[in-house]
């Protein structure tokens, strides 16, 4: 922990399979005269590829702040966390 007992942090969540995400790709599918898994594989090439595959479940990115709030990442302070597969290439 600081000095006042805050840390901060941020999660920078990428394409995480919404209801709102689904019916997305559902739209874009439709558009393209495929089925969800049509346009799943559409907005996947939009964003460039994700590497693992899919999109992240919602229940990943709760896990991933539940870590974050729990007294074992009390170490943890001033860093960003990506959460999309692979999305954006970093180190």
């Amino acid at each position: 922990m600081t000095p006042k007992g805050v840390c901060v942090l941020s999660v920078a969540p990428g394409w995480i399979e919404t209801e709102a995400s689904v019916a997305f790709a559902q739209r874009m599918g439709k558009e393209a005269g495929t089925d969800y898994k049509g346009g799943k594989k559409i907005v996947m090439e939009w964003l460039g590829g994700i590497p693992v595959g899919r999109p992240a479940q919602p229940q990943e990115v709760a896990d991933l702040i539940a870590f974050f709030a729990s007294p074992r990442a009390a170490s943890i302070a001033g860093s960003e966390y990506r959460i999309d597969g692979g999305t954006v290439p970093t180190l």
